[in-house]
């Protein structure tokens, strides 16, 4: 007949996970270099907006040039021009601006979904559509920066 024993102790934490919070801590930190080396369309902001990491894809996608043009600009501030679904294309309000899925998880603390409509930046007209869905990252409590990933329509 086999026998067995279980002994129990302390689980092992490596102390090299105190270092990866450079500027930003908490989950942003932590999201920050699967977002960079993402294959997929994502995208990382804190709570200001600023975008923190973005995908070599999403930058594909989104018509924002390389990643380390985009990290570190605001989202809204020039990075993405939002219009609307009229044939006229006309840049979204203020108003509508808040509703986008970034800035709603950013702002509700919830999960947010809805489809995004960008032009081209380099006086293009290419548009392009996308379904975003976006989640809120919480540092105690408190929403630090949402993670969006998109799928274009």
């Amino acid at each position: 007949m086999a026998h067995v024993e279980l002994s129990l102790s302390e689980a092992f934490v490596p102390h090299a996970r105190a270092t990866i919070e450079p500027e930003y801590g908490g989950s942003v930190a932590l999201w920050t270099p699967t977002v960079a080396a993402a294959a997929e369309p994502c995208l990382l902001i804190d709570a200001e907006m600023a975008i923190v990491a973005v995908s070599e894809e999403c930058c594909r996608l989104l018509h924002l040039g390389t990643p380390d043009d985009a990290t570190g600009r605001s989202l809204i501030d020039g990075v993405l021009r939002l219009v609307d679904f009229t044939q006229a294309r006309s840049e979204l309000t203020e108003a509508e601006i808040e509703k986008i899925p970034p800035r709603l998880a950013l702002k509700s603390g919830r999960l947010a979904r809805g489809l995004l409509r960008i032009v081209a930046e380099g006086g293009t007209d290419e548009v392009v559509t996308v379904d975003a869905i976006a989640t809120p990252l919480l540092d105690g409590g408190t929403v630090a920066g949402s993670l969006t990933f998109f799928c274009e329509v």
